[in-house]
């Protein structure tokens, strides 16, 4: 009789303000206990909501340079550098699966990490040992595009390489700034919108979560434009239409970022 056995997991992380490499918080706890409770993959797969690209674009240079892509924080911030390498063989595997599947597939042979692939990666693997191929987003073609990358992806899962898709539940920059300058506190849509984000995922309803933009309560507020949330799509079909759903965190940040971070633990069948 076959047994069911989990491979690793998809993972969407919440990634926050830059400033959580400093001060990771409850949310930045959350990504160490996850690393901890994995196994070691032999390779990870980041896809960061700040790399946009129009095709998908595999970065492939050797060495993989520590972008600073934010201005007006601490300057320690700046010194902070995450020394990763690629690794050549997992970048062909991504390209392959990705045109197998229709896909137009571009490389970049000198992107490096911008701070929403390095800051989580920093937290859950500071040692920088395990090699990085990151992956772009298309942020005007939408959820079920990235649901397509990310179902093409789910091979490597059963193989040894994490996938990370980087954003966060909630992404308002206005109405951060508004909170701040009004002291309004946390809107209640933030929850709303996370809470409705996890009940469909643990639900299993992808056709509504496909669909959240028409279906979710004030989705267009809690993100104007989808680039932060179209990563929770590549994870979603990284783990396949048969998956179990885990909450690894959930909180608020900076008033109005929810920092909710998911596990994606697809179930795989082998023979007993």
């Amino acid at each position: 009789m076959p047994m069911r056995t989990p491979s690793l997991p998809a993972l969407f992380l919440a990634h926050g303000a830059p400033t959580m490499a400093l001060q990771p918080g409850p949310a930045g706890a959350a990504l160490v206990r996850a690393a901890a409770n994995l196994p070691k993959p032999r390779a990870i797969v980041v896809v960061s909501a700040h790399w946009q690209t129009p095709r998908p674009t595999i970065g492939t240079a050797p060495e993989l340079e520590t972008i600073h892509d934010f201005h007006g924080f601490p300057p320690q911030l700046y010194h902070l550098r995450y020394p990763a390498q690629s690794h050549p063989g997992v970048a062909e595997q991504v390209r392959k699966l990705l045109g197998e599947d229709g896909l137009d597939v571009e490389v970049d042979e000198n992107r490096g990490l911008d701070h929403g692939a390095w800051t989580p990666l920093l937290l859950m693997y500071p040692q920088a040992d395990i090699p990085i191929v990151p992956l772009s987003l298309q942020s005007g073609l939408g959820p079920e595009h990235h649901w397509r990358v990310g179902r093409a992806l789910a091979p490597l899962l059963a193989d040894g390489v994490l996938l990370i898709a980087s954003g966060n539940i909630t992404h308002n920059l206005g109405d951060f700034r508004k909170s701040f300058a009004e002291a309004t506190g946390t809107p209640t849509y933030v929850a709303e919108f996370a809470n409705w984000i996890w009940q469909r995922l643990a639900a299993g309803d992808e056709e509504a979560l496909l669909a959240y933009r028409q279906r979710a309560p004030n989705a267009v507020r809690a993100h104007p434009t989808e680039e932060h949330l179209l990563p929770l799509y590549v994870a979603l079909g990284a783990a396949g239409a048969d998956y179990r759903p885990e909450r690894l965190y959930q909180g608020i940040a900076s008033v109005v970022l929810a920092m909710d971070s998911y596990a994606f633990w697809p179930m795989i069948v082998r023979p007993q």
